[in-house]
């Protein structure tokens, strides 16, 4: 593909993505708060919903061979955008993306499927193994991403295959749960950057009315544990080696310190939460006190799980 001298003027990439994929899924200037659980973030200069691999392929394309900053994002269950937003295109998957299916007891659902929804699906079809994900706040895709788990389970478990593409839009391949690489919070796709576009899941025939039971009883602790009537990222801190990151900020007098809107919260002070019109820079500086103060007490050095993109100050003029 070749590229026009107009290749640095992202208006024009706009235009050129309008191309790809209709205008109604291209925002322009969108507020990025309205799509992470933070509620939290200024807005991309496009955000794009693409329906099907084609689409993506051509976009991927598209922004590699411009060099077109660019971001893909699930549910923004995970996800602190900065203040000053994002200076370049979000890409967010939804149609052909939302398809689920359920044979025997594997169920194939694309990566923008919601993990609720998937569980939900699987104690619908008599399929236990996922219980643990029905509370997790984010995509079958980020999920996998990052093998999320809660609960003594995590996506390695379940995982039998995930189909990918490549960064640049160029190919795809199907990669087996073995070869993903899965380790705590990680996976193989961290480091080569492929996009998941849809994964196999191996469950087990089950009871109904226990994998049921087992999710509200899931449903309960959660809600009963976790600060989930505030908006968050979930887990703001990843666990460290030997410990757990809540011990450490109690035991260093943290619950409840707050920056502007930003608050360790009093239920777990695993989270930080949103109290009510908290920023970005609020919830970074929070984040960097707890961290700084955790060390000068303990010695270890708590390394954040939720994803911080974006600027400082706004591109907007």
């Amino acid at each position: 593909m070749q590229i026009s001298k107009n290749v640095n003027n992202i208006e024009w990439i706009i235009e050129e993505v309008q191309r790809i994929v209709p205008r109604d899924r291209v925002l322009t200037g969108e507020p990025l708060s309205g799509y992470t659980s933070f509620r939290i973030g200024g807005p991309a200069r496009a955000l794009v919903i693409v329906h099907n691999e084609k689409e993506l392929s051509r976009v991927l394309r598209l922004l590699r061979d411009s060099q077109t900053r660019h971001f893909l994002i699930g549910n923004g269950s995970n996800l602190l955008i900065k203040d000053g937003g994002y200076n370049g295109i979000i890409i967010k998957l939804g149609g052909e993306f939302e398809e689920l299916s359920c044979e025997g007891e594997l169920i194939e659902a694309g990566a923008a499927c919601l993990l609720s929804r998937v569980s939900s699906a699987a104690a619908e079809n008599s399929l236990a193994g996922m219980e643990f994900a029905s509370g997790i706040p984010g995509t079958l895709g980020g999920a996998v991403f990052m093998n999320a788990g809660a609960y003594g389970g995590e996506m390695k478990d379940i995982v039998e295959s995930v189909r990918v593409m490549s960064p640049d839009g160029f190919s795809t391949i199907d990669v087996s749960g073995d070869d993903m690489e899965f380790s705590y919070r990680h996976s193989i796709l961290e480091e080569n950057g492929y996009i998941v576009l849809k994964a196999r899941l191996r469950l087990r025939t089950g009871d109904r009315e226990e994998i049921r039971e087992r999710i509200r009883e899931l449903t309960c602790k959660r809600n009963e544990k976790q600060p989930v009537n505030f908006p968050s990222a979930g887990s703001t801190f990843k666990r460290p080696v030997g410990g757990f990151a809540a011990a450490l900020i109690d035991e260093a007098g943290l619950k409840g310190t707050s920056v502007g809107g930003a608050e360790v919260s009093v239920k777990h002070s695993g989270f930080v939460i949103n109290k009510g019109g908290a920023t970005a820079s609020d919830v970074i500086e929070l984040m960097e006190l707890v961290s700084d103060k955790v060390f000068e007490r303990s010695g270890i050095r708590l390394e954040p799980e939720v994803r911080i993109i974006g600027e400082d100050e706004t591109w907007q003029r």
